[in-house]
């Protein structure tokens, strides 16, 4: 059985409220027909050219695979769309900052115009400043910041991690393959990938409320009966 992970700061009270109180309802409203609510789901994904992207390979023999010198880097701001999977971005070979936050938001707001957006967000310091708050307030955008230590409820993680797995399957030689293979990822998760991704972003959210000790780091989720 496998077993799960969950942060040893989390405050699993504040998650179960956030979730109750704000993240649950506006799941339901966007799921709506015809609804005029969107919810989106912000994140950074800093992806280092041949860093953790080396796959697997099976053998008798243990097999090794050439990295490459250097650091080259594709930061990518995203923002999913809970209900159709689609994801917008800003892409940068640089680090995140609260501008390329901007930015996204300035592309949010023009394409999703006509729609109250509401965004989930954690609280890293380029997305919870005076200058992303303003713009927000100024293009009608909802920002809604998730209690720390609270990476479960941050729904776009799972796609973070089904874009890694698909690098892995892939070997890349060129930085800008590697750069064009994560965008060609990212554009089909409300596409080719939609089914795939609506297996890993549905309803269902993860919450540690329910957990019981089994000793000092080992827990059962009582509900699941499976050890988290």
């Amino acid at each position: 059985m496998k077993a799960g992970s969950f942060p040893a700061k989390a405050n699993v009270l504040a998650q179960r409220v956030f979730y109750e109180s704000i993240l649950q309802p506006l799941m339901k409203k966007a799921k709506k027909r015809r609804s005029k609510h969107v919810l989106l789901f912000i994140d950074g994904s800093h992806n280092i050219f041949g860093g953790d992207y080396l796959g697997y390979v099976y053998g008798v023999y243990r097999r090794f695979t050439k990295t490459f010198s250097g650091r080259q880097r594709l930061s990518v701001l995203a923002c999913l769309n809970y209900v159709t999977k689609k994801v917008s971005k800003v892409a940068t070979e640089d680090y995140i900052t609260a501008l390329t936050v901007c930015e996204l938001l300035r592309k949010v707001a023009l394409e999703y115009a006509g729609k109250t957006v509401h965004i989930i967000a954690d609280n890293a310091r380029y997305q919870k400043c005076a200058v992303v708050m303003n713009l927000a307030n100024e293009l009608g955008i909802k920002l809604y910041f998730l209690p720390a230590y609270s990476p479960n409820l941050n729904l776009i993680e799972r796609l973070w991690k089904h874009v890694k797995s698909q690098l892995r399957t892939q070997r890349y030689d060129a930085f800008e393959d590697f750069k064009m293979g994560i965008m060609s990822i990212l554009e089909s998760t409300h596409k080719k990938s939609k089914a795939q991704i609506d297996k890993l972003i549905g309803e269902s959210v993860q919450l540690f409320d329910s957990l019981v000790p089994l000793n000092e780091s080992t827990y059962v989720d009582m509900r699941k009966k499976k050890v988290a």
